[in-house]
């Protein structure tokens, strides 16, 4: 696999849980599962930040975005799973890993941005609230969207191409569920310091800065919730910004575990199933997390299911 015209015709292995071939059929159940919640519940969002007019605002806008992403984010791996998971067949294109790698890098950075972005509405919100329409207008919010997925694809473009032109030596073998960095890496022979210390660059800028910026929104969104009189209003500014905060801890903490440890020296069985965590859990569980603790939410979805009724 020395030259570009050379590595177009070949494939790599993608072992995932080969080594506990009792378990695959048991990982197919669950991971499927998992897959059309995350399906039915983000699809649910959009539809409802899309045709509810009390859900036309930033904070459903961005949560429309989030959902979006973590649909994109499942598809550009879970079938490839799923289908290794089924039969004996392990194998993944050279086009479709390249493929996989690029797009699952674009739109994890992206958002890694928007729960950013996600957080700058929150803190706007509770701490300027007369002026939060005007400040988080149609035109900002597009433009912090675009910000996003662009970012996010710059962090791939750059990734990515380090990444593939690491010496992988004819090793085929991709000790993972799904083509990522880490696991790719593992691949190469040969001193591979330079691309660990610039992926690594990337990485934090992509993972450690936007989560110590969360944090710090969120040092003053709770200097302004203490400082509301009225404890129902205290509340109701806490239950709206805790949701973000788990999904922001389940997402970076994962993401950091898996990307900012050192590639060579990581457990790879830890690895894969971290890369499993984020690729998996966490795009099903964020709509849980939002309608749960969202009464907008749920008042929607009750107002749709109502109209359908009366339909029928």
């Amino acid at each position: 696999m020395e030259g570009g015209s050379n590595r177009s015709s070949e494939s790599f292995i993608l072992l995932g849980i080969s080594d506990h071939p009792q378990l695959e059929m048991i990982f197919f159940v669950l991971i499927l599962f998992s897959y059309l919640l995350t399906l039915s519940g983000n699809t649910t969002i959009i539809l409802l930040s899309r045709l509810d007019p009390r859900l036309h605002i930033p904070m459903y806008f961005f949560l429309s975005n989030l959902s979006s992403l973590d649909l994109a984010f499942t598809t550009s791996s879970v079938p490839q799973m799923l289908f290794n998971l089924w039969g004996p067949e392990k194998t993944i294109s050279y086009g479709g890993c390249i493929t996989q790698l690029y797009v699952f890098l674009w739109l994890g950075a992206t958002e890694c941005i928007l729960l950013v972005v996600m957080a700058y509405d929150r803190y706007i919100a509770v701490c300027r609230p007369l002026h939060y329409m005007t400040i988080m207008n149609p035109r900002l919010c597009w433009l912090l969207a675009a910000v996003c997925w662009l970012g996010g694809l710059g962090n791939s473009l750059i990734q990515s191409t380090f990444t593939l032109k690491l010496p992988f030596c004819g090793h085929r073998r991709v000790d993972n569920f799904l083509c990522e960095v880490p696991a790719m890496m593992k691949l190469a022979c040969g001193d591979t310091s330079l691309n660990e210390a610039i992926l690594n660059g990337v990485c934090t800028f992509f993972t450690a800065v936007p989560l110590s910026t969360v944090l710090i929104s969120y040092c003053f969104i709770a200097r302004a919730v203490l400082r509301i009189r009225s404890a129902e209003g205290q509340w109701k500014a806490f239950n709206t910004c805790l949701s973000h905060l788990v999904v922001v801890f389940l997402f970076y903490g994962s993401a950091i575990y898996g990307y900012l440890l050192p590639a060579k020296s990581s457990n790879q069985d830890q690895g894969k199933f971290i890369s499993l965590f984020y690729s998996v859990v966490t795009p099903m569980v964020n709509p849980l997390i939002y309608t749960l603790r969202n009464k907008e939410v749920k008042g929607a979805l009750r107002r749709l299911l109502g109209k359908r009724t009366e339909a029928g």
